[in-house]
């Protein structure tokens, strides 16, 4: 009796998976160009990735053929982020003006003030306006019209 008691407590729970999300993630992959999508929202964490993940995954458990080559990329970049880069809030494509054959919101040598708009993110058909934290002058644009940007990636550089 006591292994038939066991089997009704082995019942899988179903998880609280969100499958249209999932979609949603999944098409903006295939719109942006990029491989690998990851957002966590109260508490739960969701990872839409395509192509070669599975033969990604052995990489990463060698950590001793893995590991050499991040000082050296690492040598080669400053040491830290620029302190007046405005990041990408998101994931998405990123615009630098209103509307196509608008003019951009701003350029290298534009003077902003803070919540001046700097650009727009598109995420999950939705457009985000970026705002300036700070005021200062643009002295770089990072990124290019129509370009995919990932969450934290340098928009442009306020000084």
């Amino acid at each position: 009796m006591s292994m038939k008691e066991a089997k009704p407590a082995a019942v899988k729970s179903k998880s609280p998976v969100d499958s249209d999300a999932i979609r949603e993630l999944a098409e903006l992959l295939s719109e942006t160009g990029l491989t690998e999508i990851e957002i966590e929202q109260n508490g739960l964490r969701m990872r839409v990735a395509r192509g070669g993940v599975a033969m990604a995954a052995p990489v990463m458990h060698a950590p001793a053929a893995h590991t050499p080559p991040a000082p050296a990329v690492e040598a080669s970049k400053p040491s830290g982020p620029n302190p007046g880069a405005v990041p990408s809030p998101m994931v998405g494509t990123v615009y630098v003006a209103p509307e196509p054959g608008k003019p951009p919101f701003v350029s290298v040598g534009s003077t902003v003030k803070e919540g001046d708009t700097l650009m727009i993110v598109e995420a999950m058909k939705t457009m985000n306006p970026i705002v300036a934290p700070r005021g200062g002058k643009v002295s770089e644009i990072c990124i290019e019209n129509g370009q995919p940007v990932e969450f934290g990636q340098a928009l442009l550089i306020i000084s």
